[in-house]
């Protein structure tokens, strides 16, 4: 939620800083706004996407070697000019940038006003600069000082930058509960919410911490403190991502672009992890636990969104293949109920961003409780793999469109190797079985290839459909979790209500929305319950329901009940997820576009979720 770069250095700011708005802007994009300082401070600020600020600058002074600059998905206040970031304090002597919630600005700024401050927005950033500001002035102490005090008194998370007009050669940078990432090049400091904005310009950077304060100085080494003023010494990694993964690469659009991304994605996710000539999975970052994880009493799966959905096919895996019994948890509900949870358990936290407020909450919750805590995510460095004990990233490289493709199915795939270890620890499924899935395992990124390869019945399917008001989607087993996230797909892109159910469920309550403008996809492959699916597929044809049916290649059955097929290859049961899937989000996209949706950048939505 919200995009946040600043730059401190010998070149000019400004290009930079738009430069990286445009790559955050996937954080949100209800608002944008630069503030540069060059003798003055100037702000300025547009509604609308990053191209709109672009456009309402173009006849201003945009000089200056230091700058802030933010992208907002709005949380106090409607999304307009007066409610964009940066925002000054009361003198315009100080200005900053926020991404987070402060959940007791009302009591602080009742506090200000009746000390004579006044506010021009609805915004809880606003309040915080001038908390800062009040501080700085009646304190009488240095900006960082000031900074470090006013966050001492505030609760909730943030991450910010503030700039100051009486400091030009510094930016005060601190987090708590939301990413931030200070990048280090020849005599100039990098500040964004992730590292997409910096890797053009270094790979050198330090990942901030919970309630860190950093002073960034002109032709100065970076100062680290605690907010309780302890002094830290930063620890500065290197990043593993190109700068090619963040273009589109001749594509129309990121998500589309990611979906093909998915041979490889796949493949980089069991790259050194699956040897299955000899056997082997290697999943070196859980290796200490695997014997907890084995005798674990259950697994608790932690997660949101489509995240959720990777879990819930985690819980197939485990329990088909390991025999270990698990739970599927959205982290925002697990972590307000008062779960009963011990030493015995293992909770599995899935993010693809490692910063989802919700997932971060309940792991320390659960961290409390003396569970052990294993991640699996996709971004180097991101804050639930630091929360966790031990877990593997994805791999998967950047994943800028909203709606998640690539990652899921990278999440899928390493849920897939844990469960297979899991099962060759605890003797629970025959070598020759291990072997047989291993072997599959190991060529399924020539099936997923073999999947995108045939777009012509997808856009035939999408024409047809592109109007309609509602989907329902279906699947048994395995593919339960396939129909949640091929509804969830159209819903975020295209707006187009849509359901996802088990289908055995659809004759307690679904059935009886379907008639013949009701388009019902069905995942309808011939592993596991295949009759009783073909059951299902009849009884939706019976209520002259339109079906389209995602089936196994050379089906002849389905093909003629369905009004419409999209095949798929032949692969193990506990593989067809990932197979399954790759055609939802194409069809997902292909009637979007129809729609003139925008599918990067959907309405109301924000790629990483850091507030509640």
């Amino acid at each position: 939620m919200c995009g946040i770069v600043a730059y401190l250095g010998p070149k000019q700011a400004y290009p930079i800083l738009i430069k990286g708005l445009q790559r955050l802007e996937y954080r949100g994009y209800d608002s944008a706004g630069v503030a540069l300082l060059n003798g003055g401070l100037e702000i300025h600020k547009s509604k609308g996407k990053v191209s709109k600020l672009e456009e309402y600058v173009k006849d201003k002074n945009l000089s200056g070697t230091i700058g802030i600059a933010h992208t907002r998905w709005a949380t106090h206040g409607e999304p307009n000019q007066t409610n964009a970031h940066p925002h000054f304090s009361q003198t315009k002597s100080l200005a900053i940038i926020h991404n987070g919630i402060i959940e007791n600005y009302s009591t602080i700024k009742e506090e200000l006003i009746s000390r004579g401050y006044r506010f021009d927005s609805d915004t809880d950033t606003e309040v915080l600069i001038n908390l800062i500001e009040d501080i700085q002035i009646n304190e009488k102490v240095l900006l960082d000082e000031a900074v470090r005090i006013a966050l001492n008194q505030v609760v909730g998370a943030y991450a910010i930058v503030v700039l100051s007009v009486h400091h030009p050669n510094t930016l005060i940078v601190a987090r708590k509960g939301s990413p931030l990432v200070i990048g280090i090049g020849k005599d100039e400091y990098f500040v964004a919410s992730d590292a997409t904005p910096i890797i053009e310009y270094t790979k050198n950077v330090i990942y901030l911490e919970d309630e860190q304060v950093a002073v960034l100085s002109r032709n100065e080494e970076l100062k680290l403190r605690s907010i309780k003023n302890k002094v830290i010494t930063p620890y500065i990694q290197e990043l593993e991502w190109n700068l090619n993964e963040l273009e589109k690469g001749g594509y129309d659009h990121f998500m589309l672009k990611e979906i093909y991304e998915q041979p490889r994605s796949i493949k980089d996710s069991m790259r050194g992890r699956l040897n299955a000539h000899k056997g082997i999975i290697s999943l070196g970052g859980i290796r200490d636990y695997e014997q907890k994880m084995s005798q674990a009493k259950r697994i608790i799966i932690i997660a949101c969104g489509t995240s959720w959905h990777a879990g819930l096919v985690g819980e197939y895996l485990f329990e088909d293949l390991a025999r270990i019994p698990v739970e599927v948890e959205y982290a925002s509900e697990f972590r307000y109920r008062n779960p009963i949870i011990d030493e015995n358990d293992v909770v599995l936290a899935i993010s693809q961003s490692g910063e989802t407020a919700d997932t971060l909450a309940a792991i320390e919750m659960a961290k409390q409780k003396g569970a052990t805590i294993l991640g699996i995510c996709n971004v180097v460095g991101s804050s639930i793999p630091r929360a966790s004990h031990a877990g593997s990233y994805t791999h998967a490289g950047p994943e800028i469109g909203v709606a998640s493709t690539k990652a899921f199915t990278a999440q899928v795939t390493i849920l897939t190797l844990m469960a297979l270890r899991m099962a060759q620890i605890k003797g629970s499924i025959p070598k020759s079985k291990f072997m047989q899935l291993l072997n599959e395992l190991e060529h399924l990124p020539e099936k997923v290839e073999e999947t995108l390869e045939d777009d012509g019945i997808i856009m035939e399917i999408a024409k047809k459909y592109q109007n309609a008001s509602n989907f329902l989607y279906l699947g048994r087993g395995y593919n339960f979790p396939v129909a949640l996230e091929g509804a969830l797909k159209l819903k975020e892109i295209s707006y187009i209500h849509a359901e996802g159910y088990p289908a055995a469920e659809m004759k307690h309550g679904p059935i009886a929305l379907i008639d013949e403008n009701m388009p019902v996809v069905i995942i309808a492959t011939k592993k596991g319950i295949y009759e009783k699916v073909i059951s299902n597929i009849q009884e939706v044809k019976a209520r002259e329901g339109k079906v389209i049916a995602i089936v196994t290649e050379h089906d002849t059955t389905v093909k003629n009940i369905a009004d419409y097929v999209i095949e798929i290859p032949e692969t193990e049961e506990m593989l067809v997820p990932i197979l399954a899937t790759i055609p939802l989000q194409k069809l997902a996209y292909y009637i979007a576009i129809l729609r003139g949706c925008d599918v990067d950048q959907p309405r109301n939505l924000a790629k990483s979720v850091t507030v509640e």
